[in-house]
């Protein structure tokens, strides 16, 4: 069979999927950051599309290189469809335990400023706005943060899912305290293989931490659809940054 053959073979299983299943968007979960800001850790969970199976991934992030803490994510999947995810939650919970102690997220866990969920209607899915204080009257100015689509190669395993070519993202802070900006704060130079096969994005949140004698931390929230069993399945990155 040709390429061509099997993309279309591919294709068509994946809109029959859609049609008749779903996909499944994890719910997100912020935990908290570390006394001075250097580490943030956020929990994404739900019931995998196709297996059925409940799911709880937790992620610690250095805020100052943006990568993941060594051993982390964590990730927990209970390979019994009659488990609920209460069972995966408190499963992961317990294997971050020890990480989230050593850096006190869960007694900082700073404010979620802005959070645009997949379902909500009539949103712009590529910018937010936010202020980043949780008090009235709010001191400063907002923030506002833009995202846009870029092409890139697409890994192997997707040529075949994805034929209209690669996505990766480009994230720019475009008002800063009430001043208009043209900051990147992030970009894109490959599609990591833990994205499987991304189909699109949107900005959808912003998490921030400020804390006595530390610099403020902002966490932009992007949600990447990407191609899955039964549909188009949801899954969070998040992308610190120092405003």
């Amino acid at each position: 069979m040709t390429t061509s053959g099997r993309a279309a073979i591919v294709l068509a299983a994946y809109l029959l999927a859609a049609g008749a299943q779903a996909g499944d968007f994890s719910t997100f979960q912020s935990l908290g950051f570390s006394p001075d800001g250097k580490v943030y850790a956020f929990e994404e969970f739900g019931i995998q599309d196709g297996s059925g199976f409940p799911y709880s991934n937790v992620y610690f992030i250095d805020t100052e290189k943006d990568a993941y803490l060594p051993g982390t994510p964590i990730r927990v999947r209970i390979d019994d469809e009659a488990a609920g995810i209460a069972k995966a939650r408190a499963e992961s919970r317990d294997k971050a335990k020890a990480l989230a102690d050593t850096y006190d997220v869960l007694d900082n866990p700073g404010v979620l400023a802005a959070l645009n969920p997949m379902g909500e209607g009539n949103v712009d899915r590529m910018r937010i706005e936010y202020v980043q204080h949780a008090i009235e009257p709010t001191p400063g100015g907002s923030f506002a943060l833009a995202l846009e689509e870029i092409p890139l190669p697409l890994p192997e395993k997707c040529r075949e899912i994805t034929p209209d070519g690669g996505k990766g993202f480009r994230l720019k802070l475009v008002r800063r305290d009430g001043e208009a900006a043209d900051t990147v704060v992030h970009a894109d130079t490959r599609i990591p293989e833990s994205r499987n096969c991304p189909l699109s994005y949107q900005i959808s949140g912003a998490v921030t931490f400020n804390a006595f004698d530390v610099k403020p931390v902002h966490v932009a929230l992007v949600l990447v659809r990407s191609f899955g069993f039964e549909g188009a399945d949801g899954r969070w990155i998040a992308v610190p940054f120092r405003p």
